[in-house]
């Protein structure tokens, strides 16, 4: 009867979480699915636990000490470095699926090749996505360079890495049930294998392709996790970690069509290795402006775009951001927010500091929508993005970001580019957006030069 409750749990479990996935599909309902996700991992941890023999008293005082730091972690973590939490929880995934592995194996009961297979992949898999995202960590965070680091043959010893692993793993598969001291040796060298993979895999990326490398260390998190629940024969575990796996390499090949680029340039190319010493020199004068000057041409538009970056989030600008926009629409114009696939430092960035300010979802437009009717723009204010606005990506042929879609901002009116400098972006290509005729530079704080246009336009009510 118990087995059987466990099971209905599980499939309770496996609907919820599908379901809940499904409404992450729509900003609408995207908090409600969260919850139902939610509901549904409570349901499978408390069904697991219980199958495992573990007394209820243990079970509730997990929950309360994972609950506890959980709430700690979202109310304290800022805006700012929640794309480096992500990259944390996807490690924290991959290593707990390399210990699973590692304890099937201690046990000394893997006899079954289908149950050895799962153990080499959980640890292959789990090692590099612990390892790969601690150095995304390290990257976003900025205890780590954000461009590629490079070496000679880079490539060539990571093929051989894998190869190794891969051969050592059937190894260790042909031979699963040995308890032969030189079998846990094989499999001891797979897992430093797997370590190094991920810090090799990740430290050639540039910091402009942190959003598609954390979405794809999500779906190796959830990857793994399926690996794992084969091994310890947990069906939601199996679901629930294939439907990471999946969604997250969906969310990439959406990330990298945005981008106009294959993964495997993304993995391979070390984008922005050579871009830095390039776009260091200037190509024109700028020409800044004042918010005093800045609210006149802003009282007198009529369409506003609102183009959001990383230096948004930096500010915490987005409450102030709203307020402008509020006022403007109060004085007549119609705002909208353009928000690149790739902008921030995660997929899916902006529109969380903008769905934390409460904008409207309608308000949100891509690239797509926007572009064939920029040159109606009256002002696009563009608010610490950088590359997904840098004309070279279609203007300039031996530019890395070449090729790329980005929002023409350049063809509207008049721009306001809102920075704290003239450094380029995290990809360290200059952007000749601010050397343009229509482009003007509004220099400081994102927030304090926000906050002042949206004290001028209550002024003047």
């Amino acid at each position: 009867m118990i087995a059987f409750l466990i099971n209905i749990s599980y499939i309770v479990a496996s609907i919820l979480f599908i379901y809940g996935l499904k409404m992450l599909g729509n900003a609408a309902t995207a908090r409600r699915g969260n919850r139902v996700s939610a509901i549904g991992m409570l349901v499978a941890v408390i069904a697991t636990l219980l199958q495992a023999g573990i007394s209820l008293p243990w079970v509730f005082t997990g929950l309360i000490v994972g609950g506890a730091v959980g709430v700690v972690a979202a109310r304290t973590v800022k805006m700012t470095t929640m794309p480096e939490m992500v990259a944390l929880f996807n490690g924290s995934g991959g290593i707990a699926s390399l210990l699973v592995g590692w304890a099937e194996y201690s046990r000394g009961i893997t006899t079954n090749p289908a149950i050895a297979l799962a153990v080499i992949l959980a640890v292959l898999i789990g090692g590099v996505t612990f390892s790969g995202s601690l150095i995304a960590f390290g990257k976003l965070a900025g205890r780590l360079p954000g461009r590629p680091i490079l070496f000679a043959n880079q490539q060539v010893y990571n093929a051989g890495l894998l190869a190794l692993g891969v051969l050592l793993g059937i190894i260790y598969i042909a031979t699963s049930g040995s308890r032969h001291p030189f079998v846990y040796l094989i499999f001891l060298v797979v897992i430093l294998i797997a370590l190094a993979l991920g810090v090799l895999a990740v430290i050639p990326i540039g910091g402009a392709d942190m959003p598609i490398v954390i979405s794809l260390l999500n779906s190796y998190s959830g990857l793994a996790a399926s690996a794992a629940g084969f091994i310890i024969e947990n069906n939601v575990l199996i679901v629930a970690g294939s439907l990471v796996g999946a969604s997250g390499l969906i969310l990439t090949n959406i990330m990298c069509k945005a981008m106009n680029r294959s993964l495997a340039n993304v993995l391979f190319g070390g984008f922005g290795g050579v871009a830095q010493e390039s776009s260091a020199q200037e190509e024109g004068e700028v020409k800044p402006i004042t918010p005093d000057d800045a609210y006149y041409i802003l009282e007198a538009a009529s369409r506003v775009i609102v183009v959001p970056g990383y230096g948004m989030a930096v500010a915490q600008a987005q409450h102030a951001v709203r307020e402008l926009a509020t006022l403007l629409e109060e004085n007549g114009a119609e705002v909208s927010y353009a928000i690149h696939p790739v902008a921030g430092r995660m997929p899916g960035h902006m529109n969380v500091l903008l769905a934390e300010a409460n904008v409207p979802y309608e308000q949100l437009v891509g690239p797509e929508d926007v572009n064939p009717q920029m040159d109606t723009v009256d002002v696009a204010i563009v608010i610490g993005a950088n590359d997904v606005v840098n004309p070279s990506a279609k203007e300039d042929k031996s530019s890395p970001l070449y090729g790329m879609p980005i929002i023409n901002v350049d063809e509207a009116r008049t721009v306001f580019v809102l920075k704290r400098s003239m450094n380029p972006g995290f990809s360290g290509v200059q952007n000749p957006l601010f050397f343009k005729d229509n482009t003007r530079m509004l220099f400081g704080d994102a927030k304090s030069t926000v906050t002042t246009l949206a004290t001028e336009l209550k002024d003047d009510d």
